[in-house]
């Protein structure tokens, strides 16, 4: 591309800017000219119209253009009503993926929460409590394809008569057994896959309930050993009641953060041998096979999966809000 061309590519821009700039001015201009009773509902219309503007462009015109897509074939030009549905839970491909889907979305956020409940319990007021929060929580800064690659490391298989250089085999090995190849052993594979969510995201929820767990009141606590209550009956009848909303905000964040999972399979099997999940699928669908029809047929059922979570967790919190009233 020439200079030129970059001069007018730089200038469009400029003139958008100058025009955007001049339209909020004048936005602004309108409504200093209102009444002062409804002023500042003015100037505050004014201020969110760009906000609203981006999400109607970025997220609402997106959403519904996939909704639409959903409907047509694999290059949306002939309507097919709900063929890609009915394909979506009536192929043998497709329920596995929503099996698996299933499977990770109630494993993980379950498995994770608890490891961390019970993790942040275990180091509650211990010495060097902050070193252990430290090493548990390091995983989450290593990205999904990072861990991914470490753990495809740890189920690395050489063959039954090569030297292991993975350690799950190598440990097989000095058990006696035979070396697995683990990422094409089904189901094993899927559960090992959700070892590596598991393991970035148990410090997550160690240092939330730790959190948690400091705001939980001592008086309570000490009022319940004086009444006799065993160290299980504190942690199952105050200990967690006290801390119910930071363990629902725990579930449903790693809830999600599931449901959006792509890095790990796509890095250790790719979807292959049993272990594809929506969001994976999502793309390899309108990507790679071309099926437009059906990643957005996928795309749509996960939004369906979210959106059940989100109302819990929004009623939640206005619950929370009106008994802090």
């Amino acid at each position: 591309m020439n200079i030129s061309a970059y001069l007018d590519r730089f200038g469009l821009l400029a003139v958008g800017l100058v025009a955007f700039a001049a339209v909020l001015l004048a936005l602004y201009g309108l409504a200093e000219l209102a009444s002062r009773r409804d002023r500042n509902r003015a100037v505050a219309l004014v201020f969110l119209a760009p906000a609203v503007l981006f999400l109607l462009i970025g997220l609402v015109y997106p959403a519904v253009r996939t909704v639409v897509m959903s409907f047509y074939d694999a290059k949306s030009e002939n309507f097919v009503g709900f063929d890609n549905y009915v394909w979506a839970v009536t192929d043998p491909d497709a329920l596995q993926i929503l099996v698996n889907t299933a499977m990770w979305i109630v494993i993980v956020p379950l498995l994770s929460t608890a490891l961390g409940l019970v993790y942040a319990v275990l180091i509650d007021g211990r010495a060097g409590e902050k070193v252990y929060k430290a090493l548990v929580f390091l995983p989450m800064g290593i990205s999904f394809v990072g861990a991914s690659i470490i753990w495809k490391f740890v189920y690395q298989y050489n063959g039954a008569g090569g030297d292991q250089i993975g350690l799950l085999n190598q440990v097989v090995v000095w058990l006696g057994g035979s070396p697995v190849n683990w990422l094409n052993e089904s189901p094993w594979n899927n559960l090992l896959l959700m070892v590596v969510l598991v393991w970035i995201e148990v410090g997550f929820a160690t240092v939330v309930l730790s959190a948690a767990l400091k705001g939980v009141p001592t008086e309570i606590v000490e009022a319940a050993r004086i009444d006799g209550a065993s160290p299980s009956e504190i942690f199952w009848n105050v200990t967690v009641p006290s801390i119910r909303s930071a363990i629902i905000v725990v579930a449903v964040t790693v809830f999600i953060a599931t449901l959006k999972l792509f890095d790990i399979v796509r890095a250790m099997t790719q979807g292959h041998h049993g272990t594809d999940v929506l969001a994976h699928n999502m793309v390899e669908q309108a990507f790679r096979l071309f099926e437009r029809g059906r990643g957005a047929t996928l795309a749509v059922l996960l939004f369906l999966l979210v959106v059940p979570v989100v109302i819990y967790q929004v009623r939640n919190m206005r619950r929370q809000e009106m008994e802090t009233r």
